[in-house]
């Protein structure tokens, strides 16, 4: 099974302990549901902006909101699909993490595949070598284990990622960033690995209660930071992972993650006591039981009210088919009520107990 070589330091240990307070005293602060809302889509736009420019996506912050919406940049194509793609990966993410199932190789291959295609089938891991080059000298930066390996490997993390959490013993911090750097090194695919790596480690943050209400994004510090980011992954005595990477000390990484996220952590504290002061009731535990699609239809209903099927199909980017489904299911959950009973204009308003949500 996976065995990390780590040491805590002092330095991690005063990370730990400020997220910890942090985490604390968002969870206690009464938080305007709109707001909510509003900082976890702003969390999920930059985290897609940053994790995908990592990577080299050339659209700027501004672009990849609109891009998401759907709109269209010529020459840019690529770059428009990553962000999209990445975007259904988080809300998935944050779907897995909510149906509180131990962690699965199939999640983290969906999760890959949302991030590649946009489409939730798991992707098979890679079938050949794989070679990370210096883009300038073309020197060999690392090389990943054989593909014949890679299966093992990705078992044995799964094992040590849900061992962990059961047994409680390490601060849930180091098990995300142990686990982020492990996917990375493992390089289970030909490409899409370091997406998924941080979408793993927000998981794994998630599903263990350091989810903080959805309002924080450690992308941006990763990238922001990305010569450390780097520098925390690039270590050991060989880039051959069969040569002395598998047996390296983590430290350096696990103190990069631990620190990133305590920054982070402080920032949210920072805008929840912001939205605590205005005296505003705290409606996030509602707010957590809508999905990902219930909680985007929100802001069509604080604009207009009332909506056609039409009209949340295109909100959603869905088929008409598909979404007079969803109108059939909720209904019956009282997530929606008819405000017109015409089948020629049928128009659907937010159900009574959700109202709350967008006054």
């Amino acid at each position: 099974m996976f065995s990390p070589v780590y040491r805590i330091t002092p330095a991690i240990t005063k990370a730990l302990m400020s997220i910890e307070a942090d985490r604390q005293v968002v969870s206690d602060l009464p938080i305007d549901v709109t707001v909510l809302a509003s900082l976890r889509e702003t969390a999920r736009l930059v985290s897609t902006h940053y994790s995908t420019q990592i990577e080299g996506n050339r659209l700027t912050q501004a672009q990849v909101k609109e891009a998401i919406a759907g709109a269209r940049f010529p020459g840019k194509e690529r770059d428009e699909l990553e962000v999209r793609h990445h975007y259904r990966a988080l809300e998935e993410m944050e779907r897995l993490a909510a149906a509180g199932e131990p962690l699965a190789e199939g999640q983290l291959r969906r999760l890959h595949g949302l991030v590649m295609t946009g489409q939730s089938k798991p992707t098979p891991y890679r079938d050949g070598q794989n070679v990370i080059r210096n883009s300038r000298t073309q020197e060999i930066v690392y090389m990943p284990p054989e593909a014949k390996a890679v299966p093992g490997l990705m078992s044995d993390l799964v094992e040590w990622i849900n061992q962990q959490l059961n047994e409680g013993d390490l601060p849930v911090p180091v098990i995300a960033a142990l686990a982020h750097y492990q996917f990375a090194t493992i390089h289970p695919y030909y490409d899409g690995n370091g997406r998924t790596a941080r979408l793993l480690a927000n998981l794994i943050l998630h599903k263990a209660g350091y989810g903080l209400k959805g309002i924080y994004s450690l992308d941006e510090y990763y990238a922001r930071n990305l010569a450390g980011y780097y520098a925390g992954l690039t270590i050991g005595p060989s880039h051959n992972y069969h040569l002395g990477r598998a047996e390296a000390d983590t430290t350096g990484f696990l103190d990069f993650f631990c620190v990133g996220m305590a920054d982070a952590f402080s920032a949210v504290r920072a805008q929840a006591a912001k939205a605590a002061k205005r005296g505003a009731q705290d409606q996030s535990g509602l707010l957590r039981n809508l999905d990902p699609r219930e909680r985007r239809l929100l802001e069509l209903f604080r604009r207009n009210g009332t909506a056609t099927a039409a009209e949340i199909a295109n909100h959603l980017k869905l088929s008409h088919r598909t979404v007079v489904g969803l109108c059939r299911s909720w209904l019956k959950t009282g997530f929606l009520e008819l405000q017109n009973r015409s089948r020629k204009n049928r128009a659907y308003r937010l159900g009574q107990a959700y109202l709350t949500l967008i006054e």
